[in-house]
């Protein structure tokens, strides 16, 4: 008996860390072993997750299992759409020109930046009183 293939892929956002299983289904997301409109509460993150999925027009086509740490929910969403973008590309390598053009494989490196010494934030210094 064969088994269904499974493509795996990891996504990255700020200090989220996306698993990404994606096995030929029926459409049911599931992070962190809960449904992805339990867990992801905001409309924003929910859409965000399923833009690459849309673009490519495989919506119903996979089942995804999601493990997701690390950071907030903005991250993780934008982890979790880095992840299933790369798993589509293993499935699908002509996919590409689309996630690459709507800028959904490169990883968004964006974090934050490092307090300075001497200073209150990393850019904010602290109040200064000629007088």
């Amino acid at each position: 008996m064969a088994t269904a293939p499974t493509y795996y892929a990891t996504g990255k956002r700020k200090t989220s860390i996306a698993r990404i299983f994606m096995r030929p289904g029926n459409g049911k997301i599931t992070v962190n072993d809960k449904d992805v409109g339990e867990y992801f509460s905001r409309e924003t993150a929910k859409m965000v997750i399923y833009q690459p999925l849309e673009l490519t027009k495989t919506l119903d086509k996979f089942d995804i299992l999601v493990n997701v740490a690390g950071g907030g929910i903005t991250g993780q969403a934008g982890a979790v759409k880095h992840g299933i973008s790369k798993a589509l590309l293993e499935y699908d390598p002509e996919c590409r020109q689309v996630l690459k053009r709507a800028g959904f494989i490169t990883r968004d490196s964006r974090i934050k930046e490092r307090k300075k010494y001497g200073q209150r934030g990393a850019r904010a210094r602290f109040q200064f009183s000629k007088r």
